[in-house]
């Protein structure tokens, strides 16, 4: 029978001696036990997005300012109903006055600027199809005759007129502000009406020579002044109410005036389309 040793008395593995281990060098420093973290990597910023740059407006051509022109007069040219208006100025008991002035001041101011756009693009217009055609020294007489009319007309665009501050002014100052308001306006159209009358009769011209003719303006349609001191005692003699026979006058002069730039404009789109048509 085989004896088993006790416990505890087990043999034990036999001893192996260690490997060899080459001691650390005695001059390395023992790692900080306090050392910083490492630094993160550094990655380059991410790069700004490009700009947006936006397109350059593709330039207007002058046929086509002609076009725009002609397609916005319903915008600018506003034509008045006086009954209408007079209905509306008794029952809101004076104050749809106010309105009145300003709408007066607003359609004489754009439609002198509509009529500025109009007639400077069909200007350039033409004077392009002059150089192609070789008359730009033929006809250069009747664009200098153009640019000075064209000047009068910008003068009139640096008027007082703004039809905001002008029916303020109507509001606390209503017969008084409404005079001069009268006074002004017709004037205003006079001057409006000389000066683009030139402009359309050698536009006319210059396109008739191009060969695409342009009806002549009516010089039936220009008049004088209206007699403003004779209006103002008629005014005060009849305690105001005269004042409602002048603001016919007004509305309609302008109505009027309207209508017949409304017949020489197709005149002119007409004639503007042809040339295109043959370029």
């Amino acid at each position: 029978m085989t004896d088993i040793p006790p416990p505890g008395d087990e043999p034990g593995p036999p001893d192996v001696p260690p490997p060899d281990v080459p001691p650390p060098p005695s001059d390395a420093p023992p790692p900080p036990s306090d050392a910083p973290p490492p630094p993160a990597p550094q990655y380059p910023a991410p790069a700004p997005p490009p700009q947006y740059v936006p397109p350059a407006p593709v330039p207007t051509s002058p046929a086509d300012r002609v076009r725009i022109a002609w397609h916005s007069r319903a915008e600018s040219d506003y034509i008045f109903n006086f009954a209408t208006a007079l209905g509306w100025t008794f029952l809101t008991l004076g104050v749809y006055g106010v309105y009145i002035i300003y709408q007066l001041m607003r359609r004489s101011r754009d439609h002198n600027r509509r009529r500025i756009e109009m007639l400077d693009a069909a200007t350039s217009f033409a004077w392009e199809q002059a150089q192609s055609r070789g008359l730009a020294d033929e006809l250069r007489p009747n664009f200098e005759a153009i640019g000075r009319q064209m000047a009068t007309l910008r003068e009139i665009d640096t008027r007082f007129r703004d039809p905001t501050v002008w029916a303020v002014l109507a509001f606390f100052f209503s017969t008084i502000v409404d005079v001069v308001a009268f006074c002004l306006l017709d004037g205003d159209l006079i001057t409006h009406d000389y000066a683009e009358g030139a402009v359309e009769n050698e536009l006319s011209t210059i396109y008739g020579r191009l060969g695409s003719p342009v009806a002549k303006p009516d010089p039936g349609r220009l008049r004088s002044a209206q007699n403003y001191v004779g209006r103002i005692i008629v005014t005060i003699v009849t305690c105001g109410i005269y004042i409602f026979w002048w603001l016919y006058d007004v509305m309609t002069d302008g109505n009027k005036h309207f209508q017949q730039n409304w017949t020489w404009e197709d005149s002119l789109a007409n004639g503007v389309q042809q040339l295109l048509a043959t370029t």
